[in-house]
């Protein structure tokens, strides 16, 4: 019992040093990371994975010193078990840390972050990958720890061809989601972030994996595609090749308006206070884009730095104006026109007798800026 006791003795104190030399490394890491961020980093991240591998290779090389009998023989099977997985463990936090990294250098809160999204994109697909690949490499080096798998190794390799027929029909629409981010993420076509408009709404690109694309439509629900739905459909990236984008106000009005005047106060609003940061100051133009059934149709072409900003812009400008109309020109309104007709049926030509009537639709005859006959 005595030699047992020891044994285990000896085997607990080599684990403990080993877990005390790498607590200490960490520590001169951290004082050392004070200077260099990055190795404060990975300090912090590698910490509990190299503790765990460091502690677990010293009893794996003290058992066999201190002790001959059989029953460590299993026990360093369960060692060696533990110590791959935790060599996967910190293999995956390495390649989070040179991912998160990489991903710091390209900021994407900033207005000209076409590049960074590009890049931020590509490392989060990257990254999945990774960590897909690190976890089947290490699941197979701990299969091939046992005998009965190294023996059935044969098998399997002799039977992979029809296997691989019979997965690639089971799982046609996986891999086609599969290569189909892999496009996406590298074929520049869809980033982090952009906007788009499909299947009729309008949102931002919030997450990509191999699978499925999540898109934040603008009232916070997300739509969930898979991602060969963005390589065989058509859809709108607002943001491909840049943020800036053109926004139009359309208002139906009379005739009588004076357009010059509106074009003036198309200006005034676009360049007042409450525009400023909505307008980029490219675009500001205001035309006549049809005329028919009594009324004429303006159209104000704007622009702005990105589509929230579009949106807001389009929306003070459509108030600012229906409001100048109301108050500057309420008569020219949107109208329809009847002329009253001779009691025989016909047309004749206007006397005093007869009446040109003019009604604003949606306007009671209690509206005292509805006009009178």
């Amino acid at each position: 019992m005595s030699e047992v006791l020891t044994s285990l003795a000896i085997i607990v104190g080599a684990a403990a040093a080993a877990a005390i030399a790498v607590t200490v490394v960490y520590q001169v890491l951290r004082v050392v990371g004070r200077r260099s961020s990055l190795l404060a980093e990975i300090a912090r991240r590698a910490y509990w994975p190299t503790l765990i591998i460091a502690a677990l290779l010293a009893a794996r090389f003290a058992i066999p010193v201190v002790t001959s009998n059989g029953w460590h023989g299993p026990v360093l099977h369960v060692i060696m078990l533990a110590s791959i997985a935790a060599g996967g463990w910190l293999v995956a936090t390495l390649l989070g840390l040179a991912a998160d990294t990489a991903m710091r250098h390209y900021r994407i809160d900033v207005n000209d972050n076409l590049a960074a999204r590009r890049v931020h994109t590509q490392i989060t697909v990257i990254r999945r990958v990774s960590f897909a690949v690190v976890a089947v490499l290490t699941i197979g080096a701990m299969l091939i720890t046992f005998p009965a798998a190294r023996a059935a190794g044969a098998s399997v390799l002799a039977s992979a061809g029809i296997a691989g027929v019979v997965a690639a029909l089971a799982a046609q629409s996986t891999l086609g989601n599969l290569f189909a981010g892999l496009q996406l993420a590298f074929g520049d076509a869809l980033r982090l972030d952009d906007v788009v408009v499909v299947e009729g709404e309008w949102g931002r690109i919030e997450e990509m994996t191999l699978g499925y694309v999540v898109v934040k439509i603008w009232d916070e629900r997300r739509l969930i595609l898979p991602s060969s739905y963005f390589t065989t459909t058509p859809f709108q990236n607002w943001t491909r090749t840049g943020s800036s984008v053109l926004g139009t106000v359309e208002v139906d009005v009379d005739w009588s308006l004076p357009v010059e005047s509106m074009r003036a106060e198309l200006h005034r609003v676009v360049e007042s206070e409450s525009a400023a940061g909505l307008w980029d100051g490219r675009v500001c133009v205001l035309q006549v884009t049809g005329a028919t059934d009594g009324n004429i149709r303006i159209r104000g072409l704007v622009s702005a730095a990105n589509s929230s900003a579009c949106w807001d812009l389009r929306c003070l400008v459509r108030e600012q104006l229906v409001a100048w109309v109301q108050e500057q020109h309420p008569q020219s309104r949107p109208r329809v026109r009847a002329e009253v007709g001779s009691p025989s049926g016909g047309t004749a030509q206007p006397t005093p007798s007869q009446r040109t009537t003019e009604t604003t639709p949606g306007v009671g005859d209690n509206d005292p800026a509805a006009p009178r006959n």
